[in-house]
């Protein structure tokens, strides 16, 4: 084999690495947003159902006499 053949054979195996490195980071890439996308979708549905229960707590505290202001003048009484 000659010197430029030898060359060409090493240049040629680092761009096929160089490839296959690009390959792997875009799938990685790839997954990495639909992750981010899943984790998005979550964010939004817990921010949903906090709200709900939220509001759901605040009725429920506004219904009972426990969390009510009461007057202490007339209490003392």
């Amino acid at each position: 084999m000659a010197a430029g053949d030898l060359e060409n054979q090493a240049e040629l195996e680092e761009k096929t690495r160089l490839i296959n490195q690009v390959l792997e980071l875009q799938h990685t890439l790839e997954d990495l947003s639909a992750r981010v996308d899943a984790v998005k979708e979550e964010n939004l549905k817990l921010k949903s159902e906090n709200q709900v229960l939220g509001q759901y707590i605040e009725n429920l505290m506004s219904a009972s006499s426990v969390f009510q202001t009461t007057d202490t003048k007339t209490k003392r009484k």
